[in-house]
């Protein structure tokens, strides 16, 4: 089956990551892959949530929002209350930063990160998990150049990528159209040393077995191999 854009069944779509995107944040990278388009941000603040108050423990947290117009249709503004599905980005951003960093070496900092998309073509969850890595690095390397901190808390890098079963095939990192017609969706999130933080994945019609669930783990593992080496390649250097 011949996809959209021409790409083969393993191929991730062209993914750029460039750090020090924005001027006045303490970390960020703007994400690109494909046509979709995340602002990853870094905010560094010398202070913890009330229940960690004396525990010489960080924190990092994030926060996710779509442009209006980041699609084909605009968005309202969630002013008032985010939507079900932002809070639910938002927490596996979080979770999934926090699963590689050191909270006691980070001492009573907080860490947000704020993942904001300027358009959307499929896979605003897995860039922004993959750019908000390169922004906190960044955040990261102002406190160490500071002599805030001697070593970083991060432990190890994180990436994530989808995939997903399209007429029958297995396929990498779904573009949107793609993506509304998979069989079967999956989000899969990795560290640096090759361990799942989390694996999300779901049948939209007929049940996969075993097998197929291993098949789509192994063509995740090809596009995570490739924004692991994109994103030491941004934050060279600065751990």
């Amino acid at each position: 089956m011949a996809r959209i854009d021409g790409r083969g069944n393993l191929d991730l779509r062209p993914v750029q990551l460039e750090r020090g995107f924005m001027k006045f944040a303490e970390g960020s990278c703007l994400i690109t892959m494909g046509d979709t388009k995340v602002i990853c941000t870094a905010t560094l603040e010398d202070r913890v949530p009330p229940f960690l108050k004396g525990s010489g423990t960080g924190w990092v947290t994030s926060e996710y929002a779509m442009l209006p117009r980041s699609g084909k249709q605009r968005n309202q503004r969630e002013l008032m209350k985010p939507a079900g599905r932002t809070m639910e980005i938002q927490r596996l951003v979080g979770r999934s930063l926090r699963a590689v960093f050191d909270m006691k070496q980070l001492g009573e900092r907080t860490i947000t990160i704020d993942c904001d998309v300027l358009q959307a073509d499929g896979g605003t969850r897995c860039a922004s998990i993959t750019g908000a890595y390169v922004a906190v690095a960044d955040a990261v390397a102002k406190l160490r150049a500071s002599g805030a901190l001697k070593r970083s808390p991060l432990t190890e890098a994180v990436a994530a990528v989808s995939v997903g079963l399209v007429a029958g095939e297995e396929m990498l990192d779904l573009c949107y159209e793609e993506d509304s017609r998979a069989a079967v969706d999956m989000n899969i999130i990795m560290t640096g040393g090759g361990k799942y933080i989390e694996v999300q994945g779901t049948a939209e019609g007929v049940p996969y077995d075993r097998a197929r669930l291993n098949r789509l783990l192994d063509v995740a593992q090809v596009g995570i191999d490739v924004l692991l080496a994109k994103q030491r390649e941004a934050v060279a250097g600065l751990l």
